[in-house]
């Protein structure tokens, strides 16, 4: 299946402790369903000092599961994604708008 939501998109969280919040996907793993979100679902990592990097308690965004997660669309609104054919070509477009993403 085609993947909704890419790298680079602007989402919105839809539930969960960070419900409302707005940021843009660093990655996507779809296999497992899930995306990392800059800013989002933050966790403290413990990180042992060594000669390459300071250790201390360094913040670390987890992966957020991709249901609980909507694209922005141009009105800065939660939308959903669907697909289409263009000139022979598939391309995403948001429900809300019709605009091509």
């Amino acid at each position: 299946m085609a993947a909704k939501l890419r790298k680079g998109d602007k989402v919105v969280v839809l539930s969960g402790k960070d419900k409302g919040k707005e940021g843009e996907i660093v990655s996507v793993d779809p296999k497992a369903g899930k995306a990392v979100v800059e800013g989002i679902n933050m966790a403290i990592r413990h990180t042992r000092q060594s000669q390459a990097s300071q250790g201390g308690r360094i913040p670390k965004a987890l992966p957020i599961d991709l249901s609980n997660l909507s694209m922005i669309d141009g009105n800065g609104k939660a939308t959903r994604v669907g697909f289409r054919m263009e000139d022979g070509k598939k391309v995403r477009f948001a429900k809300t708008t019709g605009d091509v993403i």
